[in-house]
């Protein structure tokens, strides 16, 4: 058996060396490499500075990554979506040409192109890109006690060339013994618009509300500049799938009392922002933290922060489970209520 393994994969090398051409023929994408080795497959995708080739060999999908950077030819059997530097997207179907080097012919090209390798970002990507899940948490008892809780959330980014938009919500309930333990929600919509690679502004508003803080509805309402501090590729190897962005701004800050007699308070506020994703294993495990805080301009002693921490881990296909902690802290809580508290989630649903 052993024997006949390396026959076959002494067999496979043959072909390669002697028929190329011929198998490229036959509907092949042919990747050469800088070093000389040529890789036959199918091109699935260029992301993030990442080639990937499905070929008969790779990991357990039969997916060979590849550093686009170590590619000096591309032939494509069939047509693919090419994404230039300068955010233009071409319908062709590439012929390898020079080194370095690739011709593109189909639309909008009126007639072939030949274009340097290094001016293509991406190669079958769409143009607006979504990620982001949904899952849920639920437990229950009846007998000697009696308790149900149930938590939902979903986070949804889509993102083109220029803009970034994210929605988040999350809603909480708890009941034991027929009195109410738990029940607080929160929202968010953030429009971020990329004035270069890096330095984007950003309009957001977020709204929350908590039974057991008396708080009918918080509001804050903000724009400002962020920063793109780490983006996808910027690093190599398990870190080539990190996320990393900073924001400042100004926000309106009000919130409004469940009880009559508490007056509602609003503000003029400093806003910060921390977003971080890490794709640790890609499609299998991904830690995240977020946080943002408002302080009041006219008293620095009134300041109000939420952080969210956790990790998504994939269990099947697109199916997730999700541990959360989020820590919420307001230096100038309503009498009565305590000015922090943390909330512990362990959910399941469906990943994007």
């Amino acid at each position: 058996m052993i024997f006949c393994r390396y026959a076959a994969i002494l067999l496979s090398i043959l072909v390669a060396l002697g028929g190329g051409m011929a198998r490229a023929a036959d509907g092949l994408d042919v990747v050469t490499l800088k070093d000389g080795s040529v890789i036959y497959g199918e091109v699935l995708d260029l992301d993030a500075g990442k080639l990937r080739v499905k070929t008969g060999f790779g990991d357990g999908d039969g997916v060979v990554t590849l550093k686009w950077k170590d590619v000096s030819g591309l032939t494509l059997a069939k047509p693919g979506s090419f994404t230039t530097v300068e955010g233009s997207i071409i319908r062709a179907q590439a012929v390898e040409s020079q080194a370095g080097h690739v011709t593109l012919k189909g639309e909008p090209l009126s007639v072939p192109v030949d274009v340097p390798l290094s001016s293509i970002k991406a190669i079958n990507v769409p143009s607006v890109q979504f990620t982001g899940n949904a899952t849920v948490g639920i437990s229950g008892a009846s007998g000697n006690s009696e308790y149900k809780n149930f938590s939902g959330l979903f986070d949804l980014v889509a993102r083109n060339e220029r803009l970034r938009l994210t929605l988040m919500g999350r809603y909480i309930y708890g009941e034991s013994d027929s009195a109410l333990t738990a029940r607080n929600a929160l929202a968010t919509i953030k429009l971020d618009f990329f004035l270069t690679k890096r330095w984007y502004w950003f309009t957001n508003a977020y709204f929350e509300q908590d039974t057991f803080q008396d708080l009918k509805l918080r509001t804050a309402i903000g724009t400002g500049p962020g920063y793109q501090l780490i983006d996808k590729g910027d690093f190599n190897g398990i870190f080539s799938d990190m996320l990393l962005s900073a924001e400042t701004g100004v926000s309106y800050f009000n919130e409004d009392f469940r009880t009559p007699t508490r007056e509602d308070m609003s503000s003029v506020r400093g806003r910060w922002a921390i977003d971080w994703v890490w794709t640790v294993i890609k499609d299998r495990v991904s830690l995240f933290h977020n946080d943002q805080g408002y302080v009041s301009y006219e008293n620095a002693s009134d300041f109000y922060i939420i952080a969210n921490q956790g990790a998504t881990l994939n269990i099947y296909k697109n199916f997730i489970i999700r541990p959360q902690v989020t820590y919420r802290y307001n230096n100038n809580p309503v009498a009565g209520t305590q000015k922090s508290d943390t909330i512990y989630l362990i959910t399941f649903g469906y990943s994007l």
